[in-house]
């Protein structure tokens, strides 16, 4: 059964991108082999790819999940209906209005592998719902002060075990399991 994880490059302060979206702050670092190994490992796990969508304008404007690095499928949140694209070795699915039946269809496609789930909104309905088994992040050595949050507004306590911690040249790696409530 595949595993779903928040995977996210944020800053100390807890944003994903700066006010406009921007994210020119994540390059230019100095990185070790290290660095490079713990994010190849992630990648070569994630079977499955769920994000949000502007329509097909994710697509048309570039913005391809991991670069377009990943052959894997794509299911794409959208508030209106639209067939499959076929691009560049890619499916793009588009689920309209179900966060739980995009993770489930992602979860089929993947196997064995990892779900990635990609965005603030889209990490944090999960959570919210209980659909999240992991968070893979990695912090970059930096302050916005202000920007787009990964889990502002997420409005629950969730409580995390720590599976992993690595820090090399350019970024500190964590790894947590979300624990699931008892009650």
């Amino acid at each position: 059964m595949a595993t779903t994880i928040v995977h996210a490059t944020l800053t100390v302060d807890g944003f994903l991108a700066d006010q406009d979206g921007g994210v020119d702050w994540m390059f230019g670092r100095p990185s070790a082999p290290e660095d490079d190994a713990v994010v190849e490992k992630v990648l070569e796990r994630i079977g499955a790819v769920v994000g949000g969508a502007n329509r097909t304008q994710t697509i048309e404007d570039g913005e391809i999940p991991y670069g377009g690095m990943l052959k894997v499928p794509v299911y794409l949140m959208t508030h209106t209906a639209h067939e499959p694209i076929e691009r560049d070795g890619v499916t793009y699915t588009f689920v309209v209005d179900d966060i739980a039946q995009a993770v489930e269809e992602a979860k089929r496609a993947a196997g064995d592998g990892w779900v990635s789930l990609l965005g603030g909104s889209i990490s944090r309905q999960c959570l919210q719902l209980g659909l999240v088994d992991e968070l893979h992040l990695d912090v970059a050595p930096v302050l916005l002060g202000q920007g787009i949050s990964l889990f502002a507004g997420l409005g629950r306590h969730i409580e995390l075990e720590r599976l992993e911690t690595s820090a090399y040249a350019s970024e500190t790696h964590h790894r947590y399991r979300v624990l699931r409530s008892s009650t």
